[in-house]
């Protein structure tokens, strides 16, 4: 019976892998550490193959480099011998939900989703450390013999969190952050849709190290665009104030996704209620309404959306509208007499001529969609109607105010529990103009506050849709953060502490996501009741499977009982399920059901499409009762079988009745 590999995927091996499809006959062999032979490049005929495509040695090239890169490249390959274990009191539906919060390092976690989730997601938004100078990022190692020295040293927390401080004093300032996010970002891109979309939200800092880096990582012609955000007015800094932040738009594949993201303009219910006011106070007299409608615009500030539209100024019986250009795109387009409708006289004409033949004006002028002057001195106008023209392209100029998203927060929690959080309503209304939609997944690897993620049910809210989230948030510690925090965010974080410790929860950035979700949860589903408002927790762990690899020399005579459970003590049956669920690439997010065979706990994963039984006796009945349901795959636990007869007879019995029935162990 086949063993399951029980890690995440190499993916260096897998990039071999596809090298070997395209030129198999640069496939060799070679020898790894342990003297197992593997499949290795050689990388002498895989230049012969690219012939004159190959960049050599110091020849100069386009690229982004700095230093750390190589290992940068080693973190984002390497497999883990690491799991995700389900947290069901932590949860909400969990049996039910299709909605995921990780809590763990966001590397890990990526590398455990890359078989489940891999070309699954739709959009990725992360919300990355800001290179300031005082914030921590990540340091990858992977090198488990030296963690006793990376936490003497303080490189990670007591938990083994690994942290970096990045001061602007460090001589690597901008290559340690390159570092931290580059992994991740080519991690990310496995797990991207072909239409999916990456936002990043970014200060001035590390902007155009991002633009280098996504396209390095995604292509070069991933990177579509940005919003300026407009969210401060300080004016205290040095050569210029910076009173934005960027979000930065790249695309996994052009051809797949063309880019026609519109949204709707904001502020035209206030426009459409102004202008029903005007009528009743004015009636049919345009004129009048026309005055009064500029009037009440100039009562908004350019911040403010209303603004945006503020040249639909006019109206008729059809509805608002702006008085547009009605030239002729070219010199001498059309060029004829065109009467005024109450002088008679001629029109005065555009420049250029006339936008539309005679016998169409004609017609136009007949419907009343052309906008004529008081008399024929003035040259008339096209009517362009706001009921006609409510969406438009992704604007890159934003006015956000960045208190609104953080008294939503506090308004949740009963006071500021977090600085800074993501405005919600703003991510939402991106996730529409990508076009975010039934079934789709939305990922964040920095989750924080869980901004992007309730996000999601904010537009399945509006949009009656079904989209899905996967959060990702280390367990940060809050009281180290408390003791860098100055001024209003020292509050914040003391606030935040209080908070959780009146719930019995640790002091984590992950347990304020967690909490917002379930408040959150508890706010939509009063309005939505059969909304998905659930989330199943899982938290990176180390694998279930003991370490049992020994020498004969090295083992005694009396150690050998003690070896034959290969798993871990104390990880019950659900968590070896899902370890299984992300070894077989199987979604975590599917529904599981538990039933009793035979005396045994089973374990039936999306209709039968998985069947687990990690029972320590596992009988021939019970083996028999699973073959019958027929299931696609069947994993028992290697140990419940009394011997390798038993487990030898558990094949041939699947054989019999479920030949097609994947069978495996771990």
């Amino acid at each position: 019976m086949e063993k399951l590999r029980m890690t995440s995927p190499d993916l260096t091996a897998s990039n071999v892998a596809k090298i070997a499809e395209l030129f198999p006959g640069v496939i060799t062999e070679s020898v790894d550490a342990e003297g197992n032979a593997v499949s290795a490049v050689d990388f002498d005929l895989l230049r012969q193959e690219l012939s004159d495509h190959v960049v050599e040695g110091p020849q100069e090239r386009y690229q982004l480099d700095w230093p750390g890169k190589r290992a940068a490249w080693f973190a984002a390959n390497a497999p883990i011998a690491k799991t995700l274990r389900p947290v069901r009191d932590e949860s909400v539906d969990f049996d039910t939900t299709k909605n995921l919060f990780i809590e763990g390092d966001n590397l890990e976690g990526l590398k455990l989703l890359q078989e489940s989730y891999l070309g699954r997601i739709k959009l990725i938004y992360i919300d990355p450390p800001y290179n300031t100078g005082n914030d921590f990022v990540y340091a990858d190692t992977f090198a488990a013999s030296r963690a006793e020295e990376l936490r003497r040293s303080g490189q990670v927390t007591d938990d083994g969190v690994p942290l970096v401080s990045n001061t602007s004093a460090n001589g690597r300032f901008h290559s340690d952050w390159l570092s931290m996010m580059f992994p991740r970002l080519k991690l990310a891109r496995n797990l991207l849709a072909d239409d999916g979309v990456l936002v990043v939200s970014i200060d001035e800092n590390e902007h155009a190290n991002l633009i280098n880096l996504g396209t390095e990582v995604f292509g070069t012609d991933a990177y579509v665009g940005e919003i300026v955000l407009k969210n401060s007015s300080k004016n205290d800094q040095s050569y210029i104030s910076m009173q934005h932040e960027y979000i930065v738009f790249f695309v996994k594949n052009k051809a797949a996704n063309p880019g026609d993201w519109t949204e709707r303009k904001a502020g035209l219910e206030k426009i459409y209620a102004a202008f029903e006011g005007f009528k009743k106070t004015h009636g049919t007299d345009w004129a009048a309404i026309n005055a009064a409608a500029k009037q009440w615009y100039q009562g908004f500030t350019d911040s403010d959306p209303v603004s945006g539209s503020k040249h639909y100024n006019c109206m008729d019986e059809r509805g608002v509208y702006f008085a547009s250009d009605i030239s002729g795109p070219n010199d001498g387009q059309y060029v004829y007499d065109l009467p005024h409708p109450s002088t008679g006289g001629i029109c005065k004409m555009p420049a250029s001529g006339w936008r539309y033949p005679e016998d169409e004006m004609t017609r136009r002028v007949a419907e009343g969609r052309v906008h004529f002057g008081p008399d024929h001195s003035s040259v008339p106008k096209n009517k362009t109607y706001l009921a006609n023209t409510e969406t438009q392209s992704l604007t890159s100029i934003r006015y956000v105010d960045g208190r609104a998203a953080s008294k939503r927060l506090a308004s949740l929690f009963g006071e500021k529990v977090f600085t800074n959080p993501k405005d919600e309503l703003l991510l939402r209304d991106i996730y529409r103009a990508v076009g975010v939609s039934d079934g789709d997944v939305v990922l964040d690897m920095f989750s924080g506050s869980g901004s992007a993620l309730h996000a999601v049910w904010e537009l399945n809210l509006t949009s009656g849709n079904s989209a899905q989230f996967i959060g990702i948030q280390v367990a940060e510690e809050l009281n180290e953060t408390l003791k860098t925090a100055k001024g209003a965010a020292k509050q914040v974080t003391t606030n935040a502490i209080k908070f959780l410790a009146s719930l019995g929860r640790p002091s984590t950035v992950a347990e304020i996501g967690k909490q917002r979700l379930l408040l959150a949860s508890t706010k939509v589903r009063g309005q939505a009741p059969m909304m998905d408002t659930g989330f199943r927790v899982l938290k990176v762990d180390t694998t279930n499977m003991s370490d049992v690899l020994r020498t004969p020399d090295a083992t005694e005579q009396q150690e050998l009982a003690g070896l034959e459970d290969s798993v871990k003590p104390g990880r019950t049956a659900e968590d070896l399920l899902f370890q299984v669920l992300l070894d077989w690439g199987l979604e975590v997010t599917v529904p599981i059901s538990i039933e009793r065979i035979e005396g045994s706990e089973v374990f039936f994963v999306d209709d039968d499409a998985l069947v687990a039984c990690f029972s320590e006796d596992v009988t021939p009945e019970v083996v028999r009762a699973l073959a019958k349901r027929e299931p696609l795959r069947a994993v028992f636990r290697d140990s419940g079988f009394a011997s390798d007869d038993a487990r030898i007879n558990a094949e041939q019995i699947f054989k019999e009745l479920s030949p097609a029935t994947d069978v495996k162990a771990i």
